[in-house]
């Protein structure tokens, strides 16, 4: 049985096509389990005793995270999503409020540095919005921020940032890295980068539940009072536990298989999209990602367009606004990202009913 076929197999049914990965993933039934048993556990023997009993799981799910971000000695922490990570490293900074990110930086993230007091400085890119690692060296140089905040792959547009290039940037100059792998995670090969952290979101790729993400950093980042605050924290351990499987089931499946397989969903997603009236690709055809974004280009709404595809035709799509990265978006988006299980006869029924919607 084929990865795409075993994918298919270990969920339920999809009730249309699931076109919307890069938003939100659909959950095995196993990682559906898991949640549900550790809720029954709970009413069973009490939730402090539940959750003790759920330390190896989690303990196992910190070791894959370890094993997909490359990082064997980082302490690893969960969260309730991405922004609460991100909120939680800015937050605890103990140095200047100076930072850099990329252009096309997610909106929420502009939001929770700025709540936290950061100048925010751009990193140079090229005319496609990747970073220009020809000219990063000296930006960092003529500008040094206190750190640089690194979106691997953005949730706008499709275009896999060269993260290695960064972080060798930062090293040389001393600035300590974070890298915002929402994306990223179980989407791209993530390891050997050197970031001092990384984090992620259950929901995206991983396929696992919503409501809890993932903070890998280097030992002795965060301040003892900040780890006394999170060991101390109300979770839902049962979310933990089935992201824990997700992860797991991940490293079962062969990260560098599924990498595989994105590549190939992302090519055969643009083909299939590449001549459709009245809609542009915005990545190259071999961009190495499974993200996928559409431009109108004869005036269709994509707002209006992604709840059609939905209420008449059951596919689910994600809508671009440009508060997803107002420095860089000037128009709305729609955004198709498959998994790994996406077939021929899904993109077909998605072009013709895009065709549909649009005219």
């Amino acid at each position: 049985m084929s990865l795409a076929e075993q994918w298919r197999a270990a969920r339920p049914p999809m009730a249309g096509v699931h076109l919307d990965s890069a938003a939100c993933s659909r959950q095995s039934l196993s990682v559906i389990d898991a949640t549900a048993r550790h809720a029954r556990h709970e009413a069973e023997v009490g939730g402090y005793v539940a959750a003790e009993a759920a330390v190896p799981a989690l303990d196992a799910g910190r070791a894959a995270v370890r094993t997909l971000t490359g990082m064997p000695d980082a302490t690893v922490y969960f969260t309730t999503g991405a922004n609460d990570a991100l909120d939680i490293l800015l937050r605890d900074w103990p140095g200047e409020r100076t930072l850099a990110c990329l252009p096309g930086e997610f909106g929420p993230s502009l939001a929770v540095m700025a709540r936290n007091g950061f100048s925010v400085e751009t990193l140079p890119v090229d005319e496609f919005g990747r970073l220009d690692v020809n000219a990063v060296g000296a930006a960092l140089s003529s500008h040094r921020p206190a750190l640089v905040h690194f979106t691997v792959l953005a949730s706008h547009r499709g275009i896999v940032q060269p993260v290695h290039d960064i972080a060798s940037a930062c090293r040389g100059h001393g600035i300590p890295l974070i890298v915002d792998a929402a994306q990223g995670f179980a989407h791209l090969d993530l390891t050997g980068i050197g970031a001092d952290a990384v984090y992620a979101t259950s929901r995206k790729w991983t396929a696992g539940p919503r409501g809890v993400g993932v903070l890998a950093t280097r030992p002795g980042l965060l301040s003892e009072d900040t780890v006394t605050r999170l060991g101390h924290a109300e979770t839902n351990v049962g979310l933990r536990v089935s992201f824990s499987v997700a992860v797991g089931e991940h490293l079962a499946a062969g990260p560098a298989a599924v990498q595989a397989r994105l590549r190939e969903v992302g090519a055969q997603t643009r083909t299939a999209l590449a001549d459709l009236p009245g809609w542009r690709v915005v990545e190259h055809v071999d961009e190495p990602s499974a993200i996928t974004t559409l431009e109108p280009t004869d005036g269709a709404d994509p707002l209006t367009v992604r709840a059609r595809l939905i209420a008449e035709h059951q596919i689910v799509t994600t809508y671009l606004g440009v508060e997803r990265a107002p420095r860089e978006m000037t128009h709305p988006a729609l955004r198709v990202s498959p998994h790994v299980d996406v077939t021929d006869a899904d993109l077909d029924r998605f072009v013709e009913a895009l065709a549909t919607v649009t005219r």
